[in-house]
């Protein structure tokens, strides 16, 4: 194991902010998660904090005008602001919460796009693109006799921005493109991506579900017209996430959904709708996973994103050293830029079986087609391991990793 920067050494100092990595799996190994892709742990703060509303401040909120749902209400807003400060929102009315990313994206494909589209027109995506980013925009561009046009990717999985300008012309109505990919790590372009979009005045939305945690965020500098992300990969609870939008894109938009507290008034002959946030907003919504998303920002903040990002890209640079060194071992995907993740497979090992027996030896991979099945067959495969990372991840959990794969390579020769 190399040395570690002081970065890396500070950052590595809030392990044991995480509970759950204490645990010990088959009274042996102790636990190692390298699957935060797929949704990030907890730290003590944000279960303490859930379980703290819950125990002193839960009661439905806007319209109660009692202490306890004024608190609850305040604690709601608050969790709002504290996004937008984290993302650089102009204003916390441009914070939608919704139930996660899927939501999100969902929610302007019907609003948004759906509205603009005609006969012949397009939207355009990647093949880097998770499905929440591919079925909405099927189903909308199916609907309305419109066609879906797709980015290539090259042998390593970047992205072929010199086919881009041929995929956007006056009749694009969208280009929707995740942030960082979820299957391979790439980290794409995205500012060329935006500017060439803007050359023909067309919307963007950014799935940055997979950056979120891993980089800072600035929606202005960006320029995008929306940026989503789902609470439980930024270390919140699950069944919370983020619309981002223009507000002047939003206001004009329909509701996604008719009921309590998205209304201004209400009769029999009419209704008329509430301005954002509250018009994406029908109903109860997760108050307490609102609530303990702000708390998550608030410790991601009092950390610093730009370290974990310094530390994430020095404990992926000796998990790739260490992989390498694994006889049979292919890696799926070599972009330019990396963040978050590592795809692999073994020679003549099925994923499922390679990921079985790791998780027998402590080790927590994701196995599959990783909801991105498009990009993982385009890479001549049917499923690969996906190790991925968090700001608790160290040296020692590829070292366990190594350790692990070649037992289990031992194993499933024989």
């Amino acid at each position: 194991m190399s040395s570690l920067s002081s970065i890396s050494s500070e950052i590595l100092s809030h392990r044991d902010d995480f509970p759950i990595l204490k645990q010990v799996v088959n009274d042996r190994y102790p636990l190692v998660y390298l699957d935060s892709s797929a949704t990030t742990q907890k730290p003590s703060c944000v279960i303490d904090g859930t379980s703290d509303f819950y125990a002193q401040d839960n009661a439905n909120i806007h319209r109660a005008v009692y202490p306890l749902g004024e608190r609850a209400t305040e604690r709601y807003e608050e969790a709002r602001e504290k996004i937008a400060h984290f993302i650089n929102a102009p204003t916390d009315k441009e914070v939608i919460f919704t139930r996660g990313a899927t939501e999100s994206i969902n929610l302007v494909a019907q609003c948004f796009v759906k509205p603009l589209l005609s006969p012949g027109d397009n939207v355009v995506i990647t093949y880097l693109e998770h499905h929440a980013n591919i079925v909405p925009w099927q189903m909308i561009t199916e609907e309305k006799s419109a066609e879906l046009r797709v980015l290539d990717v090259d042998e390593n999985g970047d992205l072929r921005l010199d086919l881009l300008p041929s995929l956007l012309d006056e009749k694009t109505k969208c280009f929707a493109f995740v942030h960082v990919s979820n299957a391979l790590g790439t980290v794409n372009p995205i500012e060329e991506m935006l500017a060439l979009a803007k050359k023909h005045n067309i919307p963007t939305l950014i799935d940055g579900s997979q950056a979120i945690a891993h980089q800072k965020v600035d929606v202005q500098a960006l320029g995008c017209d929306f940026y989503v992300f789902s609470g439980h990969k930024l270390y919140g609870p699950t069944g919370i996430g983020v619309l981002w939008g223009k507000g002047d894109l939003l206001n004009a938009m329909p509701p996604y959904q008719g009921g309590g507290d998205m209304i201004e008034q209400v009769s029999f002959q009419k209704t008329t709708f509430a301005k954002i946030p509250n018009r994406f907003e029908a109903g109860t919504p997760n108050i307490c996973g609102a609530v303990g998303l702000g708390i998550a920002v608030d410790y991601i903040q009092s950390i610093g994103i730009e370290k974990i990002q310094k530390h994430e890209d020095e404990v992926l640079a000796y998990g790739l050293a260490q992989l390498s060194k694994v006889p049979t071992l292919k890696l799926i995907g070599k972009p330019k830029k990396r963040a978050g993740a590592i795809s692999f497979v073994i020679e003549g090992c099925h994923a499922q079986d390679v990921g079985s027996l790791l998780g027998n030896y402590g080790v927590a991979v994701r196995v599959g087609h990783h909801c991105a099945q498009p990009i993982i067959q385009k890479m001549g495969v049917q499923a690969t391991v996906r190790a991925s990372v968090g700001l608790y991840t160290n040296q020692k959990d590829f070292d366990r990793l190594y350790e692990a794969l070649i037992k289990t390579i031992r194993l499933l020769s024989e």
